[in-house]
């Protein structure tokens, strides 16, 4: 986790406010978690919760592909209702995306929970790599992961 999200505080005041800000001129906003040498890069929305959605996670992506892959989410989740767990889903410009339920979202998104409790929900976008392979595949990224999977992958 970032050191933002470490510790009994998490987030408080004003960041919480510029986040519940940014939600109500634009409906929701993208919280990124920068990678370190031991954990890959993810992203993750705030504010569908409020939309009676749940909130989408993206892993493995750098700051900008995760943020416009999760907005393009987000709309169409908006326009068309949240992806379902298990089944495909595809976004605009984007392969063909799995969706699995997040086993402890409360335990990942840290900005949610602050800004609406630790009762919400997470769906994870699981993309494949370019050979077409899912991280539950031992061959995803030639075995070198890069995409951790926040859930438990639903068999259609």
């Amino acid at each position: 986790m970032c050191r933002m999200c470490e510790g009994p505080g998490r987030f408080t005041g004003p960041r919480v406010n510029e986040v519940l800000e940014r939600i109500e001129e634009y409906g929701w906003c993208v919280q990124g978690v920068l990678g370190t040498d031991f954990r890959p890069p993810w992203a993750y929305t705030v504010g569908l919760t409020a939309e009676g959605l749940p909130e989408l996670v993206i892993t493995g992506l750098p700051p900008h592909l995760a943020a416009g892959a999760l907005n393009a989410a987000a709309a169409e989740a908006l326009c068309t209702g949240p992806p379902v767990p298990g089944e495909p889903w595809w976004l605009p410009r984007s392969p063909r995306l799995e969706i699995v339920q997040l086993s402890a979202p409360a335990a990942h998104l840290s900005v949610a929970v602050s800004c609406y409790g630790t009762e919400i929900e997470a769906r994870q976008l699981v993309y494949p790599d370019d050979a077409g392979r899912f991280p539950w595949s031992p061959r995803y990224n030639s075995g070198l992961g890069g995409q951790p999977v926040l859930g438990v992958r639903h068999d259609s």
